[in-house]
């Protein structure tokens, strides 16, 4: 690495998307709060009821998180017998993620604080940029960023 790289914080495109992804959060958490859920066990039940069961590796996938994270974000959810955890029906092996009905009953209560959410972002930053924004992200999340990166490594 050059000596002479411009190390100014306002260029770094991972620190920007990381400090609007903290304030988005925070912001749906505290709209998500009276439902007693976090912006991610939102997402986990929502992605749940779209696609039916899945492993833990598949939505790891779908929600582009590593194993253990989404993991760790699984267990209360489980707890609170939100999500449950069911052996896989066409691997014995392996495990598939069940929405439960207290857990189609949660996201349906957590949906008020959702749409809340939206509107409140859609009237700050407009309907338009912010379909141009979520476009934006799903690009960079499906990129070949890190592809790209671990195939220079190699």
């Amino acid at each position: 690495m050059s000596d002479d790289v411009d190390l100014k914080p306002e260029l770094c495109n991972c620190l920007a998307v990381r400090q609007a992804a903290r304030h988005v959060s925070q912001f749906y958490d505290q709209c998500l709060a009276p439902a007693g859920l976090r912006t991610t066990q939102f997402s986990i039940l929502a992605k749940l009821k779209r696609r039916g069961p899945m492993t833990i590796n598949a939505l790891a996938r779908e929600m582009v998180m590593d194993r253990t994270t989404l993991g760790r974000n699984i267990q209360p959810l489980q707890r609170e017998g939100l999500v449950a955890a069911v052996t896989g029906s066409t691997d014995r092996r392996s495990k598939e993620l069940h929405l439960t009905a207290a857990g189609a009953a949660r996201l349906a209560a957590a949906i008020k604080g959702w749409a809340k959410a939206q509107a409140r972002f859609e009237a700050v930053f407009g309907a338009e940029r912010s379909r141009e924004l979520r476009a934006m992200m799903r690009a960079v999340s499906a990129s070949e960023l890190a592809d790209d990166l671990a195939a220079a490594a190699r």
